[in-house]
């Protein structure tokens, strides 16, 4: 059983100003994405689902199409692709999409639209995160170990030191897990930043604490899960529940947190936490493109990567 990747490319990057998932940071035009699939390749995934939206679904099809032409997984066969778009109007019946909605359904929504291409256990990843090899092949060895289990979930936790921007603060999820390593939650930090002295500190979401500090090796989300197929069933479920108390409110959104968080919580599954000792690295602004830019260099010149990433 080769597991499936399954990548979150709907998202602007109104931060970052433009389609992150499209730019070229390596050494020959590489984007995030490309290097996230070699990672994966060699981790054993068999598979890679796109989710895009349907106005540049043609211009990735087409880059795919020509960039991974001859990449095989470790059996030797192509790598197969499948594009699926997230979209407003992409909702259950009966809940029509209120006028004044122009913010896309969330996370939780993206990866519902793979439901019916996606048969067996599966990653999630950001279309604009550096996750490292190590944390694919955590994850690949994890769905392949739950081939045949239901209900039981996985997040790939990273040290919060390693998920710091040097151009700004970020927002941090901060995972809690019981003696077996299970989540119990996932507490919402804003404002995350390093500070002279060498701490971290960011705002509580949830009790309002502002300036609190922060464990650096505690474990963080960056959006990299692991689910079971049977996920999908139960994620429509809460979809139509989440439609039912909040499609009025135009800013809201159906998270993956949100919804492992109520399935763990309602005893319908467990999440474990797995800690990754990879760095991420990402664009999250504009600024931090050079960076970027700079550390994959420095990966390929340690032959981490070749260059090119593909061959034609």
């Amino acid at each position: 059983m080769k597991p499936t990747l399954l990548v979150l490319a709907a998202g602007m990057g109104s931060r970052y100003g433009g389609l992150k998932q499209m730019d070229g940071l390596g050494p020959n035009g590489e984007t995030i994405i490309d290097y996230s699939i070699h990672d994966a390749v060699e981790a054993g995934f068999g598979k890679v689902v796109y989710i895009v939206r349907e106005f540049f679904k043609g211009d990735m099809e087409a880059r795919v199409k020509e960039k991974y032409a001859g990449v095989k997984t470790v059996d030797g066969k192509p790598l197969e692709f499948v594009f699926v778009t997230q979209e407003l109007d992409k909702i259950p019946a009966p809940f029509t999409v209120p006028e004044d909605r122009v913010k896309p359904w969330g996370t939780a929504h993206a990866v519902l639209m793979a439901r019916n291409v996606i048969k067996e256990p599966f990653a999630v990843i950001n279309g604009d995160d550096f996750y490292g090899k190590e944390s694919f092949k955590i994850l690949g060895d994890w769905c392949r170990a739950h081939e045949n289990t239901k209900g039981e979930y996985c997040i790939v936790g990273f040290q919060l030191e390693n998920t710091l921007s040097e151009n700004g603060s970020v927002s941090r999820g901060i995972c809690s897990y019981d003696a077996k390593g299970n989540l119990t939650d996932v507490t919402e930090h804003l404002e995350i930043a390093k500070e002279a002295d060498g701490k971290v500190y960011g705002n509580n979401s949830v009790t309002g604490e502002n300036h609190v500090e922060l464990a650096s090796k505690a474990l963080c989300s960056m959006n990299m899960w692991g689910f079971t197929p049977d996920y999908f069933a139960k994620s429509e479920k809460l979809f139509s529940a989440f439609l039912e108390k909040h499609i009025q409110e135009p800013k809201k959104e159906f998270y993956i947190p949100y919804a492992v968080d109520v399935i763990v919580k309602g005893g319908e599954g467990s999440c474990e936490v797995l800690s990754t000792p990879s760095r991420w690295f990402g664009v999250t602004f504009k600024e931090d493109r050079p960076a970027v830019v700079a550390k994959f260099a420095e990966l390929v010149a340690k032959g981490v990567y070749p260059s090119p990433l593909y061959s034609k």
